[in-house]
């Protein structure tokens, strides 16, 4: 990759960030388009971030940010403008400076996430699913699984009270039935998406009983980690159909593309895919 006085700079922002694949995905896809662009990562602790955010976007060449764990909601805070997936669900994973130098995120999880079922041929129409964990990507997942027609949707999280916070919220405008139970229990669902950091260290306890899953249940791990995650690892042991997170990141290339000014690449990508899958699976 050439880096000159006219490229532009991107970073993914998290804390951890040893398990970002964005670098993976947009830098070759920059260099196969021709693109001058490239995309790093960058450890940012929660307490440094919003005058990280605010320092990198001061400087011309520096266009945009991706955000991880734990940045997605509280950059909502920052931001002058917002789109409406992100008001919604009330967290975004993109930032870009506009001409003004006004900031404005966007939130491209959820989406993601549903393409990614779709792709994946994961019924959601009248089916019951739980939601395990309503953080940043979780609140992002619930407002776009609440715009299905669903049997129910459960939202859970470990924080007392943020899952029902989100319920509240989203109930207004949801298509389907929200609950939010007090005990964790995938027994029941037909699909369980998995929106924790459990799994991101290889010591981390499931964040659920994968034995009491119901059979012919469905569990999508948000977290993309090459060797498998504990829970990713249980489900296969244990005969469970189970998709890892990288099809969600691979279903958002486009959409983060387009918000960052690439429409050549996006259009083109947005009618195949496999150039992206194919450097997920090679990595």
């Amino acid at each position: 990759m050439s880096i000159n006085g006219l490229t532009r700079v991107f970073f993914v922002l998290g804390d951890p960030v040893a398990q970002v694949r964005a670098p993976q995905l947009f830098n070759p896809l920059f260099r196969r388009f021709g693109e001058n662009a490239v995309l790093v990562p960058a450890h940012v602790a929660p307490e440094r971030c919003e005058a990280f955010v605010r320092g990198v976007l001061g400087a011309g060449n520096m266009d945009g940010l991706w955000l991880t764990i734990p940045h997605k909601t509280a950059a909502l805070d920052w931001l002058d403008h917002c789109n409406p997936s992100g008001r919604r669900a009330a967290a975004v994973n993109a930032v870009r400076r506009r001409p003004d130098a006004s900031l404005e995120g966007a939130l491209f999880d959820g989406l993601g996430l549903a393409k990614a079922l779709d792709h994946q041929g994961v019924a959601t129409t009248g089916q019951r699913v739980l939601l395990v964990g309503t953080g940043g990507a979780g609140m992002a997942i619930a407002a776009a699984l609440s715009e299905r027609p669903l049997a129910e949707l459960a939202l859970y999280d470990a924080q007392p009270g943020r899952a029902s916070a989100l319920a509240a919220r989203l109930q207004a405008d949801s298509a389907c039935p929200l609950s939010t139970p007090g005990q964790l229990d995938p027994a029941g669902f037909s699909l369980v998406v998995h929106a924790t950091p459990l799994g991101l260290r290889a010591d981390d306890p499931l964040p659920f009983a994968v034995q009491a899953l119901d059979p012919g249940a469905v569990v999508f791990d948000i977290l993309m980690k090459t060797a498998g995650t504990p829970l990713q690892r249980a489900c296969e042991a244990a005969g469970v159909r189970y998709h890892p997170g990288f099809d969600m990141l691979v279903q958002q290339v486009p959409d983060y593309l387009r918000f960052f000014g690439f429409e050549s690449m996006a259009d083109t990508l947005e009618w195949d895919l496999a150039p992206v899958r194919a450097l997920i699976t090679s990595d």
